[in-house]
């Protein structure tokens, strides 16, 4: 069974640094490529540069929100196409979940989350690009 991280790229979005550390850590592990963004504006900008396969994206950012950049991801594409995005929040409200999966996120996780299921998420929608 080939590797689907293999050849991937994925970039972390989180303005808290403790966050990004403990996925790029988890993530070391894959053989994917591995950037992170710590703002909205330079998600965006890196999203651009990088086209990224997946996207692990917080809600709450500085100079432009999770679903702001959610939104500007997934402009003019259909739900299946990438990057897939995997959001990641603090906030226990359904309404966010549901505004994300209304934007097309592919999962939705509230912190605390463990890696485990982060990694799992990853590697099912990874999987489901080959």
């Amino acid at each position: 069974m080939a590797d689907p991280f293999d050849g991937k790229t994925i970039l972390i979005v989180d303005d808290d640094p403790d966050i990004v550390t403990s996925i790029e850590a988890c993530l070391d592990e894959t053989s994917a490529k591995v950037e992170s963004a710590n703002d909205g504006n330079k998600a965006v900008s890196l999203s651009e540069k990088l086209k990224p396969d997946l996207v692990i994206l917080d809600i709450m950012l500085p100079r432009k929100s999770g679903f702001l950049v959610l939104e500007a991801l997934r402009k003019g594409k259909k739900a299946s196409d990438k990057p897939y995005v995997i959001m990641i929040t603090g906030n226990q409200g359904q309404r966010h979940r549901q505004y994300a999966e209304a934007l097309g996120v592919h999962e939705y996780l509230n912190k605390p989350f463990a890696m485990e299921r982060l990694i799992e998420a990853a590697r099912d929608l990874l999987s489901d690009s080959e």
